[in-house]
């Protein structure tokens, strides 16, 4: 018995060890015609047994690229496109730059806190205060979301307050911010009361047939 662990490494796992060999076939045909012709049979199988990648833009350059890696880069075809390096199929992304911005309350997130900072450089006193209740809101909305339960507004007010040191205070009943519990609650009325009468049809067929069966 073959165990797979004595047999050579599939390449490209996802198109099994039948295409490898099919793949390895095509150095043993010296005719470039009749290679190419077998190269583009395997390219209809690996389409089937992937179909995943015909969602894909330019699907059919990434299948003779797979191929190309299977063969691991020394097939010589003839093909529809040029033959890959291997350095530019292996070739690792640039690492992205982690963002070295500090800023304090992590909790609030990134785009709140640049908020925060351009409410406290505003100098029109009315343009500060919509942002300051604009701030406000979403403190509500956010801590509704993280906790599902209501949070009152002298909450938000102390909080932002000692965050900006007193500068932004938040206006109390500004906005409302609730959970809505009535569609849950509807639905699951209504659920019951489809189960009940349910239950009442059930029972009113089989009296019916109880009846029908004595009158025999």
């Amino acid at each position: 018995m073959e165990y797979n662990t004595t047999r050579n490494k599939l390449i490209m796992p996802e198109y099994g060890r039948s295409v490898q060999n099919m793949v390895k076939h095509l150095f043993t045909i010296e005719d470039p015609k009749k290679r190419l012709e077998q190269a583009n049979i395997i390219i209809d199988l690996m389409v089937t047994l992937n179909p995943s990648l015909k969602t894909q833009e330019d699907y059919k350059h990434k299948l003779w690229d797979h191929l190309h890696q299977i063969a691991e880069f020394k097939l010589e075809l003839d093909g529809p496109f040029e033959k890959p390096k291997p350095d530019e199929v292996f070739a690792k992304p640039e690492r992205l730059p982690y963002p070295q911005t500090k800023f304090e309350n992590k909790h609030l997130g990134k785009n709140l806190g640049i908020l925060i900072q351009k409410a406290l450089k505003e100098e029109d006193e009315e343009k500060r205060q919509g942002f300051t209740q604009i701030i406000g809101y979403y403190m509500k909305l956010a801590y509704t979301n993280w906790h599902r339960e209501p949070v009152h507004d002298d909450m938000i007010r102390n909080e932002l307050s000692g965050i900006t040191n007193g500068v932004l205070l938040y206006e109390q009943g500004g906005y409302r911010v609730y959970l809505d519990m009535r569609q849950s609650h509807k639905q699951h009325t209504g659920n019951n009361r489809n189960k009940n009468q349910n239950n009442r049809n059930y029972k009113n067929y089989k009296n019916k047939k109880h009846r029908n069966k004595n009158n025999k």
